[in-house]
Order: structure tokens, then sequence, then C-alpha cells
């Protein structure tokens, strides 16, 4: 199990920073056109937390290194569908992490009352319509855009249940590495301190 944490309005600077380090070609991939740190801080400042849902899995520097963004509709007479899209650190491809937040995000808009679930996407991202495939979801290629929509099944007791798990975890995985995170810069600190002492001895003696 890949640990996932809901993200909210604090995490903004760390998501700008996993945005920022995508490169150029998947940057393209994610917005569906060559945006430029100027939109990619626009999209971050307008991210809506109260509405849509934001996860992220975090590496023990507590850095994002896949996220996923569940959109809700905003006009009430959508309020059954979701769009999903979703951003991979090159070096870290192929641990399927999109995969797991695409289920992730399914389960999340399952317990939202969500009953379709939209991919806008890039032709040429195979990686994205590939997990949308695989879950089942019809693809529709028009030029070099592509479409897939996923009908999802109500939610389940199960569902709920898993979901209430799924985050728990997330969250205890997060803390821990936060706590880790606070020793070893507790730990860095106490050395810089004991050199600084040190030194001081080294110059008293001469």
């Amino acid at each position: 199990m890949v640990p996932i944490r809901s993200l909210g309005p604090q995490h903004r600077e760390r998501i700008t920073a996993h945005l920022m380090r995508l490169e150029p070609a998947d940057r393209y991939l994610r917005f569906g056109y060559s945006a430029n740190d100027e939109q990619v801080q626009r999209y971050v400042d307008q991210l809506n937390f109260e509405r849509d849902e934001v996860f992220g899995i975090f590496n023990r520097r507590l850095e994002i290194v896949a996220m996923a963004h569940l959109a809700f509709a905003p006009q009430a007479e959508h309020k059954s569908c979701a769009e999903f899209g979703v951003s991979v650190l090159r070096h870290l491809r192929g641990r399927r992490f999109g995969a797991r937040l695409f289920e992730r995000a399914v389960m999340h808009a399952r317990t939202a009352g969500v009953s379709m679930m939209f991919i806008h996407a890039l032709s040429e991202n195979t990686a994205m319509l590939k997990i949308a495939r695989n879950a089942g979801a019809t693809v529709r290629r028009d030029g070099s855009e592509s479409e897939a929509y996923l009908q999802l099944p109500p939610a389940s007791f199960d569902t709920r249940m898993a979901e209430i798990v799924v985050q728990h975890y997330g969250e205890v995985d997060y803390q821990i590495k936060k706590q880790a995170r606070q020793f070893w810069n507790f730990l860095a600190g106490l050395q810089e301190v004991r050199r600084g002492v040190q030194d001081g001895r080294h110059r008293s003696a001469e």
C-alpha cells in the first residue's frame, strides 16, 4: 500500500515545488500546454481545497513526489461529475504512483457521490490514458487530445470503510516522516553546536 495523504492550503508551497520540478515535457503533459512558472503558480494559487480534493505522495524529506487533483464541477447540475489530473516526478516513474493516486481519487469520488469521472489528456500522454483504460474507462481520441470517462458505481459500506483506513494510513505515515524530519534537523543543529564548541576550544588552545 502506498501512503497517500489529502493535501490542504498549508501544502501550497510543497505543491508548487513539486510542479516546478516537473521537466518541461512532463509539465506539458500535465497541463496540456507548455506552462511557464507564472502559470503554474497561478494554478496552485487558485486551487479550491474546500470544493476539490488534492492528494499527495511524500518522500522522507516531506517533498511531494506525486500528486493528483480531483476537481469537482462547480455547477450544481454537474455535481455528480469530477475531473482527474496527476503528475509524477520522472525519476519515480514505474512505481505505479499514478495508478495508486487514480485508485485513491476514484475511492473518494464514489464516497462523494460522483458517478462519472473525466480525464482530459493529450493523446501522447500514453501513461495517463493507460491508467484510464486499465480502470475500464472509455477513451475517445480527437486529434492531439483525448477524453476518457469512467462511470463509477455508488459507494458501498466497504468503500467508505476502506477510505477511512487509507486516509488514516496516509496521515500516520506523514506524521512519522514529519517527526523523523524534525528529529534529524535537531541532530544536525546539535552537531553544529558541537562543532562550534570544538572550534572554540581549539582556538583557545592556540
